[in-house]
């Protein structure tokens, strides 16, 4: 019955704005009872408003092999596993899709029971959506700052300008603080932040640049 209301879900929202998301319910049902906590701000960009140039940032940043794989990169999990395996830590090898997954449909923290479901939700996006419309959904519930979910938020709030005129340097700085959004700030960016977009400035470029998204279509 679960696996049926999934499937239904994102055949409507493969078209229509994705409204909310676990993490942002969850951060607004927080911030009702805690005033540390701030409620969301997200403001849903359609695809082809987003500069090309966030678009590949966060591929560039994020997710290298996302034209290539279908919900789970098996050579970064496989590396991930194993470097887990030996006591080093490892970010996982999430790819954007596995990450949307969370997003959408589940919950912070580390457990096989979640990454298994992440696993499987990404590869049911990967069938019912394109590649698209997973890196739109994705940019438009990724958090980016305490408050702020998706880029249309991020770039008003954090960086002062519409999305609209997020240029190579923006779109790099707002990918850089994507592993802790709450940890790091692009407003204020510091010093590993500023190193973190140099980085991915330069993996824009070695990914192919704008020629890269044409992969997606």
């Amino acid at each position: 019955m679960l696996f049926v209301a999934l499937c239904v879900w994102l055949l409507i929202f493969r078209w229509l704005p994705v409204p909310t998301s676990a993490f942002m319910l969850r951060q607004d049902v927080v911030a009702i009872f805690s005033a540390d906590v701030p409620f969301v701000r997200h403001d849903w960009v359609s695809l082809d408003e987003i500069p090309r140039p966030m678009q590949l940032a966060v591929i560039a940043s994020e997710d290298q092999r996302f034209a290539e794989h279908w919900g789970v990169d098996v050579e970064a999990t496989t590396a991930a596993i194993n470097a887990e395996l030996k006591g080093r830590k490892t970010g996982g090898g999430s790819t954007i899709t596995q990450q949307l997954a969370k997003n959408l449909f589940l919950w912070q923290g580390r457990s096989y029971v979640r990454k298994g479901l992440e696993w499987g939700i990404a590869g049911l996006i990967e069938i019912l959506w394109s590649k698209d419309r997973i890196l739109e959904v994705y940019l438009n519930t990724a958090q980016f700052g305490k408050a702020d979910y998706g880029v249309g938020a991020a770039a008003q709030n954090l960086l002062n300008k519409p999305v609209g005129k997020l240029g190579a340097a923006d779109a790099a700085l707002l990918a850089a603080v994507l592993p802790a959004p709450t940890k790091f700030n692009a407003a204020k960016p510091s010093g590993y932040v500023r190193a973190r977009q140099s980085r991915i400035l330069r993996q824009m470029r070695s990914i192919g640049g704008a020629a890269y998204l044409q992969k997606l279509d």
